[in-house]
């Protein structure tokens, strides 16, 4: 897979920022990709050296309409751990 297909974008939350001070950024990610896939593609597309991958799929909370219920889209995100002397820019 290519990177810039993998990575669909950085997840800004307070809870994600707070990671970042322990080198961990966290990444919304292509639900086909592996662990391998998203390592290579944060290596080469923020040019740092990663340590390890955790990812988790997350299930969104079904909603009713008035037409009937409807089920959340279910999306990935992966926690990166980098080295101590990378750094990455997201803002």
């Amino acid at each position: 897979m290519d990177a810039t297909t993998v990575i669909r974008t950085p997840v800004v939350t307070e809870k994600a920022t707070h990671g970042n001070e322990v080198n961990r950024y966290s990444f919304e990610v292509d639900r086909r990709a592996t662990k391998t896939d998203i390592k290579r593609a944060i290596e080469e597309l923020y040019k740092v050296r990663v340590i390890g991958v955790n990812t988790m799929v997350r299930k969104a909370a079904a909603r009713r309409y008035r037409y009937g219920l409807v089920a959340g889209a279910i999306t990935k995100r992966a926690i990166v751990r980098i080295h101590k002397d990378d750094k990455i820019e997201l803002l």
